[in-house]
């Protein structure tokens, strides 16, 4: 027994597998988060490494060139190029794409670890950097209130960025712009001679006064307490009165004086501005399985409960970008899309098909066939982006190609006198090879595109997965829910009824007749001139190459 006859047979069984399927489809699109681009990770590791005060040569020689010897033993790298500035070092490997990038990070990690005893003491630890869309910044946004700037920039870091750092989602917040505070001592070189002392000496004492550490742990007969020296500073006074040395005279030497000592701001590197207004700018990076759309919305939730929360300050947040809503955008220009293609194909449907009946039984393949598809991407792991969904609404036409072969070659059955069971059951067993080809023929031009290995591969991999996926499901439908439906609600129409639909009919066979007498003209005309249609179609084909 054919899966057709099956269906057939047993419709039940039919409607009871495509609503099962049905029910995982709106679970798999209620799981499904909003991308604006399928996710994707370049095979390129850049590796930032700090040497404060070092020139240029000496960066590259102490450096560049010892990390270079260092990861000139790691596989699959393509190239490697290093540049060298004041103070920094910037080393780039692309690797071939079809490395893991993940293990190829800890491959670069191990070979730092393995070459860090080279390097300058002074050196900071190198930093890996990656790129992905997923680190993509999805909110860009300013801060502003009414507060001086030092005193925004520190209610901003204390308050609002730990405050948005516990959501759901967000992963990495980045600060720009704002006045920081720095507690700024100026050292007097004239007062250091006068009483014998070095700038390292005032240095060391400042730094090691700024210390909090645990000293011990006093045990009583119930309890253990833990000893700890608070030693940070609590305010400018306790600060200038910090003995720094003695003088030959034994007299305390402080830090007033040797030193001014001022509550002042870091030198401004950086300025943020919104509307052309400074402002501290906030930039929000989205962990790597979050939902961008779900993150920036419990973002922009949490900064009106803040301002709710603070009327007194009068903040104000002003999005300069949000990518939810080019997301979004996007998303609703590709559903409209999506929808009046549906809405176009039925009235052809309709109209080709001269029936109501025929048209609704092919339009069931357009939902079956999507609702299993969304299942499939939420078991691959796919986004609802611009690529897939874009490849849903390329799929339309080809969605409803296998019902119309089937369904037609079903109603010549039914011309012929057989009843309807019959006529499904021999219209889809004679037209089944042609149906499976058309389908096929979509299929080996589109599945290779899923498994190219690099970023061309990694940004239409998604795309060619969902035609592949949905086209199959298409030729599932048309030997399944189609035949099952022809044998119960196919009728032949009268088409010298005077229906609107009969009418419309009559008219396009007046023209298709006239295109089939036209077309039977050229071909004809083809077969019996075959050397002249070889010499133009070899012409059409050189004068292609002209474009290049």
């Amino acid at each position: 027994m054919t899966i057709t006859e099956l269906s057939i047979k047993r419709p039940i069984l039919v409607v009871v597998f495509f609503t099962f399927i049905g029910v995982l489809g709106i679970f798999g699109y209620s799981q499904l988060k909003y991308e604006l681009m399928p996710s994707m990770s370049f095979p390129v590791v850049v590796v930032n490494t700090i040497y404060p005060g070092a020139s240029p040569d000496e960066v590259e020689s102490s450096v560049s060139k010892t990390l270079e010897d260092a990861f000139t033993g790691i596989d699959k790298v393509k190239t490697m190029s290093s540049m060298s500035f004041e103070s920094r070092s910037m080393i780039v490997l692309e690797f071939d794409p079809s490395v893991d990038i993940d293990f190829a990070l800890q491959d670069v990690q191990r070979k730092i670890n393995q070459y860090s005893y080279k390097l300058p003491n002074t050196v900071e630890d190198p930093m890996l950097l990656r790129f992905s869309m997923d680190e993509m910044p999805i909110l860009r946004l300013g801060v502003s209130a009414d507060m001086n700037s030092k005193e925004l920039y520190q209610y901003v870091k204390d308050k609002i960025v730990p405050s948005l750092s516990k959501l759901n989602g967000v992963g990495a917040i980045t600060t720009y712009g704002g006045e920081q505070r720095e507690i700024r001592v100026n050292i007097a070189s004239e007062k250091l001679k006068a009483y014998g002392l070095s700038i390292t000496a005032v240095n060391n004492a400042v730094r090691f006064a700024n210390m909090d550490f645990p000293t011990g742990k006093v045990y009583t007969q119930d309890n253990q307490y833990v000893v700890r020296v608070a030693g940070k500073y609590n305010s400018l006074e306790q600060m200038k009165d910090l003995v720094v040395g003695k003088s030959k005279f034994g007299n305390t030497i402080r830090l007033r004086d040797v030193a001014e000592v001022n509550d002042g701001t870091k030198d401004v590197t950086s300025i943020y501005r919104i509307n052309g207004e400074n402002s501290i700018g906030l930039v929000f990076q989205k962990q790597q399985d979050a939902n961008t759309v779900e993150t920036a919305n419990l973002i922009k939730a949490e900064l009106e409960k803040i301002k709710k929360n603070n009327p007194e300050k009068n903040l104000n947040f002003i999005i300069a970008q949000d990518g939810s809503i080019e997301i979004m955008d996007s998303a609703n220009a590709v559903k409209m899309d999506l929808f009046l293609a549906v809405l176009i194909v039925a009235l052809i449907m309709l109209i080709f098909l001269h029936s109501l009946r025929d048209s609704l039984i092919v339009m069931v393949a357009i939902p079956s066939s999507l609702i299993a598809t969304v299942f499939i991407m939420y078991i691959l792991g796919m986004s609802l982006n611009i690529m897939t969904l874009l490849a849903m609404s390329l799929v339309i036409g080809i969605l409803v190609d296998d019902s119309i072969v089937v369904l037609e070659n079903i109603h010549k059955h039914l011309e012929k006198g057989e009843n309807k069971a019959l006529a499904a059951l021999r219209g889809r067993n004679e037209i089944g090879f042609a149906a499976l080809s058309i389908t096929l023929v979509d299929v080996v031009v589109f599945l290779p595109l899923a498994l190219i290995n690099d970023v061309i591969g990694d940004f239409l991999r998604e795309y060619a997965l969902v035609v592949v996926s949905s086209t199959l499901m298409s030729l599932l439908v048309s030997f399944t829910i189609t035949p099952m439906l022809a044998s119960r609600f196919s009728k032949l129409e009268d088409k010298n009824s005077n229906s609107i639909f009969a009418r419309i009919g009559r008219k396009l066979e007046g023209l298709t007749d006239g295109l089939v007498n036209i077309y039977s003209d050229v071909l004809e005309w083809s077969l019996n001139h075959g050397g002249k249609v070889v010499i133009g179609i070899v012409l059409i084909l050189s004068s292609t190459f002209l474009l290049f």
